[in-house]
């Protein structure tokens, strides 16, 4: 035990989880904690916005596989903060949220900057911690770390009163910690197991769906090593991205909303899908009651309470995803040879070479798009914006290994593109790593354009401008009988002036061609690299299933 103030135990327990980065801003029930800072050997990169501080621990988390950490002050600090650990919360993504609260005494008697942090960050969190004393906070980051990373990953909230931070007492650092109720490794059942490999024998038409779970559970070999055995397709939601190599041969790409032709048209042909670590969203499935009809669903989750909340009509395997598969993969090993060729694995082949890559309509953005992934190395890193963009990389750009693709799924976040990419520069620093933006999400947190150049942190921007919020013009003109309200931007600013004001690098392209040579120029900046590529405000982003309908009503 040593005798210290509660920031200092803070920063210490911190080093002693192999913390090496934090982002965030300061502010007046933090300052113990960033006074202590200055003594330890953790980086602090300061962001222009809370916000965009969880979004960059949540990329640098995504991206590393470790937890990120992020942290704000009490008030308007913290609820700042709250989008992007709700992003990661939806996302299932490591985040530790350090918030500083008002002095225990001002608790409850509206102090100043005083809000109730805790309570509005429990429904996006898997656990709020507030250690009411300095010896608390040593064993609660252990607790906070053990939680985020372990059985269903997501962020953990440690919110830190003003004294607490200052106070002097004994404290202990524990290097290990058990929590009473929380048993994150679970077994898969053997007779689950059974029961579910006889299922996937019986099938004639069965398809993997790989999810964020198996990237994950890095259970990309074990996948591979089950459809290569059945000769079976490949598909994965837009979080599963990655998981497998896009470019294999049993790879189909995503399916949903915005998922590849031949995707979404071989999951409705199939009598049996394999969801692997997915939650079966509805922008996945679109019309659920469609989706479940005539086939069976095998769904592996480490989350027992995924199963049967979207689809009902399930073969539940519970347990670590790792587990659960090689149990499978034996199970089926015992009962039958490996599958050379059968009609199915024709079918796939057929609506691959068909599919694979085209571009329905007369858009320019997907060209931009496989340009990217054709420059780009396989360990190189994509991020997202969400709208327009998101959806053209969701559709044609195929990564390649897991860890590589990082969007914003479940909740859908606008700007989280840019501030991810810094995080998971940091992260992977060696790595190339381009946010893929349309031009309003980009807008949304630009100011990250700072801290990327004071921090030497440099990533590529290509912004798809197309002077519109994209998706919503897009829903206006298809569903909304082309009555566009409130999606016109205009053109300003200038993005390459925007870039250049904050010392990065800023260029305006014309073709594919003046693209190429503008990226390949960008892969060599050593600061941030604005590319802005202007696009015809009607471009559509083809296939798409509107909201309501089925997969079998893509819209080409």
């Amino acid at each position: 035990m040593e005798k210290t103030t509660g920031a200092r135990a803070l920063v210490k327990a911190l080093e002693m989880e192999g913390v090496g980065v934090i982002f965030g801003i300061p502010g007046g029930a933090t300052l113990p904690f960033y006074d202590a800072l200055k003594d330890g050997n953790i980086r602090h990169i300061l962001a222009r916005h809370e916000q965009s501080a969880a979004h960059m621990a949540d990329g640098y988390a995504r991206a590393s596989g470790k937890v990120g950490v992020c942290t704000a002050t009490s008030g308007p600090g913290a609820t700042n903060l709250l989008t992007g650990i709700a992003t990661a919360y939806m996302d299932s993504s490591p985040v530790v949220a350090i918030t500083g609260q008002v002095a225990k005494a001002f608790i409850g008697k509206d102090a100043f900057q005083e809000i109730d942090t805790v309570g509005v960050f429990t429904p996006v969190v898997k656990y709020a911690f507030q250690p009411l004393s300095a010896a608390e906070i040593p064993p609660t980051i252990k607790k906070a770390f053990y939680i985020a990373s372990t059985g269903r990953q997501g962020p953990v909230l440690v919110d830190v009163p003003k004294d607490v931070q200052t106070e002097k007492a004994d404290v202990e650092y524990p290097t290990s910690v058990t929590i009473k109720g929380y048993e994150p490794y679970v077994r898969p059942d053997p007779a689950a197991i059974k029961e579910a490999a006889k299922q996937i024998i019986q099938a004639q038409r069965p398809i993997m769906l790989v999810g964020g779970g198996a990237v994950k559970a890095g259970v990309g070999p074990l996948v591979l090593e089950l459809a290569e055995m059945l000769m079976m397709p490949i598909a994965s939601t837009l979080m599963g991205k990655g998981a497998v190599p896009e470019d294999h041969f049993l790879s189909v790409g995503p399916i949903g909303m915005h998922g590849t032709y031949h995707a979404n048209k071989l999951v409705t042909e199939s009598d049996l899908v394999i969801g692997v670590g997915v939650r079966f969203s509805d922008r996945t499935t679109m019309d659920v009651g469609e989706f479940e009809k005539e086939k069976v669903i095998v769904h592996l989750d480490i989350d027992p309470t995924e199963i049967k909340k979207n689809v009902k009509n399930v073969v539940p395997v519970i347990g670590d995803l790792s587990e659960s598969m090689k149990g499978i993969i034996n199970e089926i090993k015992e009962m039958m040879p490996f599958v050379k060729d059968s009609p199915w694995w024709r079918r796939l082949k057929e609506l691959k070479e068909q599919y694979d890559g085209k571009v329905f309509g007369d858009a320019f953005s997907p060209y931009i798009v496989k340009k990217i992934r054709e420059l780009l190395g396989p360990e190189d890193i994509v991020t997202t914006e969400v709208g327009q963009a998101q959806a053209w990389a969701e559709i044609f750009y195929k990564a390649l290994r897991p860890r590589t693709f990082i969007t914003s799924g479940g909740l859908g976040t606008m700007g989280f593109g840019f501030p991810a990419a810094i995080g998971a520069k940091v992260a992977r620093f060696s790595a190339n790593v381009v946010d893929i933006a349309g031009d309003g999400s980009f807008l949304m947190t630009s100011n990250s354009l700072a801290t990327s150049v004071k921090e030497g942190i440099p990533v590529i921007v290509v912004i798809l401008n197309n002077s519109v919020l994209g998706m919503i013009a897009q829903w206006q003109r298809l569903v909304y009988n082309n009555r566009l309200v409130a999606a016109w931007l205009g053109e300003s600013p200038s993005f390459p002036d925007l870039a250049k004001a904050y010392g990065a690098e800023g260029v305006r392209v014309n073709g594919l061609e003046d693209f190429e040579r503008a990226f390949k120029e960008a892969l060599k900046s050593e600061v941030t690299y604005v590319i802005d590529v202007p696009i015809s405000p009607d471009e559509n982003v083809f296939p798409f299933v509107p909201a309501g309908k089925g997969l079998r009503e893509m819209m080409t």
